[in-house]
Formats: structure tokens, C-alpha cells, sequence
């Protein structure tokens, strides 16, 4: 039996009824239709409405499917071919999650698309980062030389797009982002009051690419030291996912650090990394503060509480 599209439109109140009405309708057009054309309604649908935020519930109805034809048309419209919608906000926004719907499908043959997008420079700095968070979502490290590039490239003006390339290096888990990623740092001292959520998603890339690189641990155990709280967290969460010798002793130091959120994620790294003995440290030694002895005490009574639970 066809499909009657031109009566699902009417029916479902395309045009008539609020955005949140029709998409409830759509929605609930699961009840009647089988897998294989309720995909082809989703595929008309997509390709015939011009309403951004009505399209951005399809695509999310349609990506519980993940079918190949639907698949075409969503590149289609990341890409803006067929597409008769106004520049606005919300195109950016449905394009944003076309992105994000294609990353789910981790086909590996979207990668040139994400690469293109990514590439171009007069692309709206949303759609950049992105299918730079795409490409380290579906994983292909075809993606790697590019990423480091937009990473490397003094001429990029989104620090945006450059903290969404790190973060996929790090997801990459390529290590020959390594030595780029230092370079920047290196690069930039002096700078980083500027760049410093730049500098926070390197760390974190630096941690998650960690393969015992001694130029990986200087890295780090500077970062300790580092003006932003928020870099000092994210390198003690690097050296308590890392193998080396020296992490406990490195963020021990962290212990006494002049933030709290610091010293609490220092105590939770050396418990995951020694066990508990470091609890019993904090709570017995009057040199360590209130603060983290308390936070020392809920870990302990969970601590406890888990052991008479086995």
C-alpha cells in the first residue's frame, strides 16, 4: 500500500499546529506504520518541511532507526544541498544536530564531509566544532592530521573550534597528537590567561593519549602548578588514569592545594590509586584542613558501607 505523505502532512498538522503538537503527532505515528515506511515518512518529512525546529524533532525520531537512506538526507542538509530554509539561528542549530545524528551512524564514510565543514574557515564556528566533535566520535583517525592542524594553525580565530579539535584528538587516542599538542603549550606560555580553557582541554587530550610519555609527565606535573583550578583538576585526573610511578606522589602534593575543589579531586584520585590508607591519613594528621577531612570521612563511610555489602 503507498504511503499517502501529502495526508500525513495535513494529518499530523504541518502548518496549522504548534511545533510541539506536530512533532507529537509524527511521534506517535509509530503506532500505525511499520519500521521500513515509517522511515520513508521520516526521509519525506525531512526533505519537505522548511520549519528548523520541526525538522530537529524528526531527525531525533528518525535517529533511533539509523538508516542509510536517512542517513543521505541528513548530509544533505548538513551540507545545505536542497535546502530552502533562512540563514537564521535556527538553521544553524537543526545543522548542529544533523551533525550530531550523523556522528551516532559512526560510518566512517562521513568523514570527508565532517573534514570539509570542519575545514572551511567561513563556516559558522557551531557547525565547526561541531564535526570536530563528530569526527572523534565516530573515531576514524583519518580525522588526526586535520584535527591537529586546526589545533597548530596560529591563523584560527574560534577557540572554540580548537578546544573541540583537542578534545576529539584525545577521544582519537592517536599518539602522534602528542607532540603537537606540547608544542602549543609550549607555545602559548605567557599567553594562557587568554587561552585557558584551550590549555584545560589539552591537558585532559594529554591524559587520555597518555602512553608513559616522559614529555607527557613534565607536562603534566607543571600543570599542578598551574594559575586555573580547573587545569590543576584536570592533570591530577591525568596522572591517576596514567602508569607512572610517580603520579601518587606528584598529586600528593595537590593535597595542600589553595583550592578545595582541587584538594577534594586530589584526595579522590589517591583513593582510587592507594585505597583507603590515604583516608586515614587526611582524617588522623591535624596538618590537613577541615574541609578535606570531612570529604575524607564521606569516602570512608562509603567505603565502609560497600565493604559490608560484598
Amino acid at each position: 500500500m503507498s504511503i499517502d505523505f501529502n495526508g500525513i502532512l495535513s494529518d499530523c498538522g504541518v502548518g496549522n499546529c504548534s511545533d510541539d503538537v506536530v512533532i507529537n503527532k509524527i511521534a506517535n505515528l509509530e503506532e500505525f506504520y511499520q519500521e521500513e515506511d515509517l522511515i520513508s515518512i521520516y526521509n519525506y518529512l525531512l526533505k519537505n518541511i522548511d520549519n528548523p525546529d520541526l525538522l530537529i524533532g524528526i531527525i531525533k525520531l528518525a535517529d533511533k532507526h539509523k538508516n542509510n537512506d536517512t542517513l543521505s538526507v541528513l548530509l544533505d542538509i548538513l551540507l545545505l544541498k536542497n535546502i530552502d530554509i533562512d540563514g537564521s539561528d535556527n538553521l544553524i542549530n537543526l545543522r548542529v544536530v544533523c551533525a550530531k545524528a550523523i556522528s551516532n551512524y559512526k560510518d566512517t564514510s562521513t568523514v570527508g564531509v565532517f573534514l570539509y565543514c570542519l575545514n572551511n574557515k567561513n563556516e559558522h564556528y557551531k557547525i565547526r566544532l561541531a564535526c570536530a566533535d563528530a569526527l572523534g566520535r565516530i573515531g576514524d583517525k583519518l580525522a588526526v592530521n586535520s584535527l591537529i592542524h586546526v589545533v597548530e594553525d596560529e591563523e584560527e580565530k574560534s577557540m572554540y573550534v580548537k578546544e573541540s579539535a583537542t578534545f576529539a584528538l584525545g577521544l582519537l587516542g592517536d599518539s602522534s597528537a602528542i607532540d603537537p599538542l606540547i608544542a602549543v603549550m609550549d607555545a602559548k606560555q605567557g599567553l594562557w590567561d587568554k587561552f585557558s580553557f584551550l590549555k584545560e582541554k589539552i591537558i585532559e587530550a594529554l591524559g587520555k593519549l597518555n602512553i608513559n610519555n616522559r614529555k607527557v609527565l613534565k607536562v603534566l606535573k607543571n600543570s599542578l602548578m598551574d594559575t586555573s583550578p580547573m587545569v590543576r583538576i584536570n592533570a591530577i585526573e591525568a596522572l591517576m588514569n596514567s602508569d607512572f610511578e610517580e603520579a601518587s606522589d606528584l598529586i600528593r602534593i595537590s593535597l595542600k592545594d589553595e583550592d578545595f575543589e582541587v584538594r577534594r579531586n586530589a584526595l579522590i584520585a589517591l583513593y582510587n590509586l592507594i585505597g583507603r590508607d590515604i583516608l586515614d591519613e587526611v582524617i588522623s594528621l591535624p596538618s590537613y584542613d577541615k574541609e578535606l577531612k570531612d570529604e575524607a570521612k564521606d569516602l570512608l563511610n562509603e567505603y565502609e558501607t560497600s565493604e559490608e555489602d560484598l
